[in-house]
């Protein structure tokens, strides 16, 4: 089954850039999606960005726009999210997660890790 770890969080100033990373593994077909999901307490799931296998033009959400961008290196299996000009809004637990539908329905949850900005 798939598998998807995060690691790379941590703490920065705002203004400040941080990438954080995803391996995932158990992945059986070509044809996916993945992308990056953030959470702070009190609040629901929202999706940062997002792009898929096949390629096409990466998905980010409009607050990350500008500042974030999403790639990956498939001979490691690897995702990323290099985030520049960091928010105090930026603060969450960062997710990494997998769909073999649209994005509109991802099932694949890493554990998380934590953003936290200053």
């Amino acid at each position: 089954h798939v598998q998807l770890v995060e690691s790379g969080g941590g703490s920065v100033e705002a203004g400040g850039s941080l990438n954080i990373s995803c391996v995932a593994s158990g992945v059986t077909r070509n044809a996916y999606c993945i992308g990056w999901f953030r959470q702070v307490p009190g609040k629901e799931r929202e999706g940062v960005a997002s792009i898929y296998a096949g390629g096409g033009r990466p998905h980010y959400d409009d607050s990350v726009k500008g500042r974030f961008a999403i790639s990956r290196d498939n001979s490691k299996n690897m995702l990323y999210l290099q985030m520049n000009s960091l928010k105090s809004e930026d603060t969450a637990l960062y997710y990494c997660t997998l769909t073999y539908a649209t994005r509109a329905d991802f099932g694949y949850w890493g554990q998380g890790t934590q953003v936290t900005v200053s």
